[in-house]
């Protein structure tokens, strides 16, 4: 018998990630998996790509999970604090939801709403000491899709002394399964196909995330929906603090980084060479009028955006390589 894992939420988007990354986990079994309005449902019919798994999704309820070693919530922002209240303190949980990933309750009532849950362990494990204290902690909190394509990019560049905090500007495209599996009018193909369309400009929720990872002090972040599945590529702009090469110090940043790749000189992340990886590329660059940085960086939404970034936490939870059961190469075409 393996480590015992639970998915809450499974019928959704990441949910179904989790759950094909966790039955070819070499040391995981899926023991539960739940959910509210699918409950009931066998697995294989929430998600075809399972056939194969004999599963019957339970009702998302303590009882269901509380045999678990470690828990997985792929829960809507603000359901996830009130279930893992009740789970037994032994039980490792890793919340791919927001409500325990910010410090500051002013923050978490401004962008979300609602009564702050408190902090966990922040689950990023290439920021510099992260790897440990997740390794530490028997509750994480992933982080935000956005969140981790535009952390990696800019964190070592500001945490270097290389780009000044106070002028961040971030444009980046996402795929329709960052919004979730919920049926929406605007998600429809007919609206989507053929179009890009920012939404929350200005006001987008992963901003006060973002600033707390990287100690960028003023960002400015145009979120844009691409007519793809799955996939970010953010393009990320700062000022130099000083005149270093910020390839360079990504490079020497993630030296160590297995899931973290900065590109060879001329090459340029797009989106479909991290398809089904928990990788994320990045290349960086000066701009020749602007003198301003220029860091792109692309990664799977549903991966290293969410469900692989869950799984390498929880490996670490159960103090096992970061690297099991997930993939560093995308897939192609």
């Amino acid at each position: 018998m393996g480590i015992r894992v639970a998915v809450a939420g499974a019928s959704g988007y990441a949910g179904g990630e989790l759950i094909r990354l966790v039955a070819g986990h070499p040391e995981f079994d899926l023991v539960a998996a739940t959910a509210h309005s699918q409950a009931g449902h066998r697995l294989d019919v929430v998600h075809p790509q399972l056939a194969g798994l004999d599963l019957v999704l339970a009702a998302t309820e303590p009882a269901a999970l509380a045999d678990a070693d470690v828990v997985f919530l792929a829960l809507p922002h603000g359901q996830s604090a009130a279930l893992a209240a009740q789970l037994p303190p032994g039980v490792r949980i890793v919340d791919l939801g927001a409500d325990h990933r910010l410090a500051d309750p002013y923050d978490w009532a401004h962008y979300y709403g609602g009564t702050h849950a408190g902090q966990w362990t922040y689950g990023l494990p290439e920021l510099p000491g992260q790897r440990e204290l997740i390794a530490g902690s028997t509750r994480v909190a992933s982080t935000g899709c956005y969140a981790a394509a535009i952390t990696l990019a800019l964190a070592p560049l500001i945490a270097a002394g290389a780009a000044s905090p106070a002028d961040v500007v971030v444009v980046a495209a996402s795929g329709t399964s960052g919004a979730g599996k919920a049926a929406k009018p605007h998600l429809l193909g007919s609206e989507v196909m053929g179009d890009l369309s920012p939404y929350r400009v200005g006001t987008h929720q992963h901003v006060p995330e973002i600033k707390q990872a990287t100690g960028a002090t003023a960002l400015s972040f145009t979120p844009v929906l691409a007519p793809m599945p799955r996939g970010i590529l953010a393009t990320v702009t700062a000022v130099p603090a000083r005149g270093v090469d910020p390839r360079a110090v990504l490079a020497e940043a993630y030296a160590d980084a297995p899931f973290v790749h900065v590109l060879p000189e001329g090459a340029w992340p797009h989106t479909a060479a991290t398809l089904g990886s928990n990788s994320c590329h990045l290349q960086a660059t000066v701009d020749v009028d602007s003198r301003r940085m220029i860091v792109l960086s692309a990664l799977d939404n549903l991966g290293k955006g969410a469900a692989g970034q869950a799984v390498q936490n929880a490996n670490l939870m159960v103090g096992l390589p970061e690297t099991i059961g997930l993939s560093v190469w995308g897939i192609a075409p």
